[in-house]
């Protein structure tokens, strides 16, 4: 019998884009649950929320901007380490890139491993792989709780807010328009890749970014969320998935089941609900494995490779 392999190998189907104004001189370049970015139109210049997964995907970001603005592009702001975010930077030739601490410590602790594990894993999230620069991207700027960027006038401010999606996860928020930019602590119609994640702190951290009072967001994956009542619905939806996840691994851990059968058990109360989710069947296998072993106590989340990936994969399939 041929071997299974990821959902995500056989998604080659190209996704149409959205540029959508969430505010003004805000946008949100989405594409039907593909890693979303965010452009902020400032009076000087403009920032770009998550850079793509290579430079030539970033040159239709490039592009779409270009659509409403000749403005210079000042700064990347990279939300997270996630390949599938960072290494298109180079294209924006930005005057800063800008990141968290803690994700500046994961470039370093994972930076490679990941990039390669990524790769391996969904390929048609890294067309034009051979734009990519040899090495890393690597932030010019860092931080460790919050700071503020002038676009002119126009004041971006970037906070680490807690741990989620990773442990470095960071947001921006636009005062003049109440809107923010979440990268994947928040997620609309969009399974949460959870493989690196902090499953007890999320919920923590999106009830920070509801304190913000958010009028409009850029969601990490999914549409534009413009109006509190679909702020609240995204964010409502996040964190069910995260905490359905969790509480069906813990509950399997109490009980003593193998990674197999808490694969089983997680599936049971998550197809229900968000099978028809963007990527999901992508996701779960990293999910679960992350849910168990948070739920056994390990609390840092274990360094992906390609040959951890296929282990995990045979464990689920075996």
């Amino acid at each position: 019998m041929a071997e299974k392999a990821f959902a995500s190998t056989g998604d080659t189907a190209a996704k149409t884009v959205s540029f959508t104004e969430i505010g003004p001189d805000l946008y949100a370049y989405t594409a039907e649950g593909d890693p979303n970015s965010g452009i902020i139109v400032g009076d000087d210049g403009c920032m770009v929320i998550d850079a793509q997964a290579t430079p030539a995907m970033a040159e239709d970001v490039i592009a779409r901007v270009r659509t409403v603005t000749d403005k210079p592009i000042k700064y990347v702001v990279l939300s997270h380490y996630h390949a599938v975010r960072v290494l298109g930077a180079s294209a924006y030739q930005a005057q800063g890139i800008i990141a968290s601490n803690a994700t500046y410590d994961l470039i370093i602790e994972r930076g490679e491993q990941d990039k390669a594990s990524e790769i391996g894993r969904f390929p048609r999230l890294f067309r034009g792989e051979s734009s990519i620069p040899e090495g890393l991207t690597w932030p010019t700027l860092t931080f460790e709780s919050g700071m503020s960027v002038f676009l002119g006038k126009r004041e971006v401010k970037l906070f680490h807010l807690g741990a989620g999606h990773t442990a470095g996860d960071i947001v921006a928020w636009v005062p003049d328009a109440e809107a923010m930019f979440t990268g994947d602590l928040v997620e609309y119609h969009s399974a949460c890749y959870c493989g690196d994640a902090y499953l007890r702190e999320w919920p923590q951290t999106l009830d920070a970014i509801l304190d913000f009072q958010p009028k409009a967001i850029a969601p990490g994956r999914g549409d534009a969320l413009q109006g509190e009542q679909q702020v609240r619905e995204a964010v409502a939806m996040t964190r069910d998935f995260v905490s359905t996840l969790y509480g069906a691994a813990e509950l399997s851990v109490a009980r003593g089941r193998s990674l197999k059968e808490t694969f089983g058990a997680t599936r049971a109360v998550m197809d229900p609900k968000f099978g028809n989710f963007a990527i999901y069947e992508h996701c779960l296998p990293f999910n679960v494995s992350r849910a168990f072993d948070e739920a056994s106590g390990i609390d840092h989340p274990v360094i992906w490779t390609a040959e951890r990936d296929r282990e995990m994969w045979a464990a689920l399939q075996g």
